[in-house]
């Protein structure tokens, strides 16, 4: 009986390495992408105004963290000119505009905005 559990397994394992191989890469990977990752590939290198967090916005010298909590708080946006509808000061509409080739705005997604992960999404490095 072991024996033949045995062999079983030892087939079930063969005909899903097999599978594995036969499968073309790019479908596997379209399986295993989830809506965040939908998300992230469809903004590209930009920030997501929509859709990123605080952080994602320090590499922009003088948006962390008070106009980037701005932004954040401030949407969701239909288009990037929407952030400048916000209760900017002067200075901080002429370094969104220096900076504004960088941003996009996609559709707002649940998996990225649930709860306060926009302002502290855990990353501390």
């Amino acid at each position: 009986m072991k024996r033949l559990v045995s062999w079983l397994m030892g087939g079930v394992l063969l005909a899903g390495l097999l599978l594995g191989l036969v499968m073309p890469p790019s479908a596997q990977a379209a399986e295993r992408r989830n809506v965040a990752d939908q998300k992230l590939a469809e903004r590209g290198d930009k920030v997501d105004l929509n859709n990123s967090s605080v952080r994602r916005f320090k590499q922009y010298p003088g948006f962390y963290p008070t106009l980037a909590g701005k932004i954040v708080l401030g949407g969701p946006y239909e288009n990037v000119d929407d952030v400048l509808k916000l209760d900017l000061t002067e200075r901080q509409k002429e370094l969104f505009d220096k900076y504004k080739s960088n941003f996009t705005v996609t559709a707002p997604s649940i998996a990225l905005n649930e709860g306060f992960d926009r302002i502290n999404d855990g990353q501390y490095r």
